[in-house]
């Protein structure tokens, strides 16, 4: 039986187009499995209390101010949250960037605040995001990317470590 459903015109848009992967992620497997880390209660969007549980999580206490422009940031349709869409378009800006994005990270991770990440430092800030590492992997993960050979992971070596995927065979189970 025909049914009488228009045929779609070329000029209509996709209505929920795949985002593409960002510089910081290799593909989008691994956008969406960040993107699920921020989207705490699974209902396929980031809200504020999202944003805000992910960061307590890490021991990083956020004014609520600071997480309402951080929403009127990344939340381009203005719908009240974040998107898979909007999240990946947020992680392909802040690649080109490379703005104190990469340093808050950083910062969330160093702990002690000696400009070094050590592998109990990156074990207990994985823990903490629900991620399943053991102390030998995060070793592993940072003598991967630890070109001065000290055993931390400065700045500079965490930058590299977030942009380049050849360190994913490193990375801890998302």
């Amino acid at each position: 039986m025909a049914t009488n459903t228009p045929a779609p015109s070329g000029s209509d848009p996709k209505p929920n187009p795949l985002p593409e992967p960002s510089s910081f992620f290799q593909d989008m497997n691994e956008l969406q499995r960040v993107f699920n880390r921020f989207d705490t209660n699974g209902d396929g969007k980031i809200s504020v209390d999202d944003i805000d549980t992910v960061l307590r999580s890490l021991g990083s206490g956020v004014p609520p101010e600071d997480l309402r422009r951080v929403m009127d940031d990344l939340d381009t349709d203005r719908d009240g949250f974040i998107s898979l869409q909007e999240f990946a378009a947020f992680c392909r800006i802040d690649a080109v960037a490379g703005g104190s994005e990469f340093r808050d990270a950083f910062d969330l991770y160093d702990r002690d605040r000696n400009g070094l990440i050590s592998a109990a430092e990156l074990h207990s800030a994985l823990n903490r995001l629900g991620m399943k590492c053991s102390v030998d992997k995060c070793r592993d993960m940072i003598r991967s990317v630890d070109s001065d050979g000290d055993g931390s992971v400065n700045f500079e070596e965490f930058k590299t470590m977030m942009t380049t995927s050849s360190n994913s065979k490193n990375r801890c189970i998302l």
